[in-house]
């Protein structure tokens, strides 16, 4: 090997270094080079600063390199960095087990498994939920969202880019329909919309799949990839006693809307429900590969040894930056800033929709807020052209910013709830730009 050198390499260096030995494949929104970051600001390697409302995709509500999270993971790093829990346990790995079962909902008997990501929680569930069932079929919904891998994809609804040309997929996994208040039949009534998609859910179970062959129903609390949608309290509710009623395992993916983004701990919360099965991943470890399958203890305990695992799951490393993040979550009330960070978002995104034709519905729950984009307000029409630019204009601009929605219409907000005053401005401030 060749001496180490520091000489200098400038971002287009590394952005043609990225084409040629990246596969395309991997995608960049924004194809600047990070130095640094702290908070919800990062630093470009030319001195650059970017405000981030994309949060590594909701990865850092805690936001960059918390001092306390950077302070757990050095001195995890300087004990040790990985015997691997199958080999020779470690209290981390125990002790978040542990608070992860405290703090989801439920007062049952609980019991946690630790992974690497969420796609890998979410399949872990869907293992488990079949080997205390006895039974193969599993549920998701339409504009779900789940992962990668080749079974969270069979789950996800959106074909392109997640989907095409990567089959055949796992087989067993079904599309239930799920709510879009927004695009409801003009002049019908929320309560009949709803009425009428519990009779749909209800359907689907007749003509697609019998409730007596599925092992789990797995449910994003809000919709992340499929546009932020949120479901009425009363459709989540009916899923759940369905599932109680037919002995299905009800799991809750709160990979996206964990860890406080809703301005809960968990965002099943907000609709009254108590999940079997609960996964989390993305800020569960503050940017660290971490995801964690907690819930009842009688379906995670079915599986014999051997069955569940993984070589790296729950790294100790992760383990202590997850640990930090709970800490950080209540010294810091991010639950109560969540909120406060998703009102202000909300009012700036209404103050240009006063300006702004094209700007559709606006929701959000807690700090997990979007805009849909439309043609036009009346007929709804999707807007993905305006999303585009929109996107495209805010990341060459310094501010980091994604797009979602099956139809690629939807902005999406994921703003560490660490961001101060000073950053939320700023980025207000490119994003009125952007909007003009």
């Amino acid at each position: 090997m060749g001496k180490l050198t520091t000489s200098y390499i400038s971002t287009q260096d590394l952005q043609k270094k990225r084409e040629e030995f990246v596969p395309r494949g991997v995608s960049n929104g924004n194809l600047n080079i990070a130095h640094d970051a702290s908070g919800a600001t990062v630093t470009d390697m030319n001195k650059n600063e970017w405000i981030d409302f994309a949060g590594a995709i909701g990865t850092l509500n805690v936001g960059h390199s918390h001092p306390k999270v950077t302070e757990a993971v050095t001195k995890q790093v300087e004990k040790f960095i990985h015997p691997g829990f199958n080999v020779m346990m470690y209290e981390g790995y125990i002790n978040l087990a542990e608070k992860l079962c405290e703090i989801t909902p439920g007062t049952f008997a609980k019991q946690a498994i630790l992974f690497n990501s969420g796609a890998e929680a979410v399949e872990n569930a869907v293992k488990v939920s079949r080997r205390y069932t006895g039974r193969q079929a599993v549920v998701s919904f339409t504009r779900g969202f789940h992962g990668r891998t080749n079974m969270t994809m069979g789950m996800t609804s959106k074909v392109k880019p997640y989907k095409f040309g990567f089959g055949p997929f796992s087989p067993e996994v079904y599309q239930a329909p799920f709510p879009y208040l927004y695009h409801r039949p003009t002049n019908m009534s929320e309560e009949t919309y709803v009425d009428q998609v519990i009779e749909e859910f209800k359907e689907f179970f007749l003509s697609t799949v019998a409730p007596e062959t599925v092992a789990c129903v797995v449910m994003e609390p809000v919709q992340g990839e499929g546009g932020f949608i949120i479901p009425p309290k009363r459709f989540v509710q009916f899923v759940d006693a369905f599932c109680k009623e037919h002995g299905i395992v009800f799991v809750a993916d709160e990979i996206q809307t964990g860890i406080g983004r809703t301005g809960k701990l968990f965002a099943m919360e907000h609709f009254d429900v108590v999940p079997d099965l609960l996964t989390v991943s993305k800020s569960l470890a503050a940017g660290f590969p971490l995801s964690a399958v907690v819930g009842r203890k009688e379906i995670l305990n079915a599986a014999g040894p051997g069955e569940l695992g993984g070589t790296f799951a729950g790294n100790p490393v992760a383990c202590a930056a997850a640990l930090a993040v709970l800490e950080i979550i209540d010294e810091e009330n991010l639950l109560e800033k969540s909120e406060t960070l998703g009102q202000k978002i909300e009012m700036k995104l209404n103050e240009l929709a006063i300006k702004h034709e094209y700007m559709g519905e606006i929701r959000r729950l807690g700090s997990m807020v979007a805009v849909e984009l439309v043609t036009s307000r009346s007929d709804k029409s999707p807007n993905k052209d305006k999303t585009a630019k929109i996107i495209k204009y805010a990341n060459e601009n310094g501010l980091l910013l994604l797009s979602a929605g099956l139809k690629g219409n939807v902005i999406r907000f994921l703003a560490p709830l660490v961001i101060n005053d000073d950053e939320l401005s700023k980025g207000f401030k490119i994003l009125e730009r952007a909007f003009d």
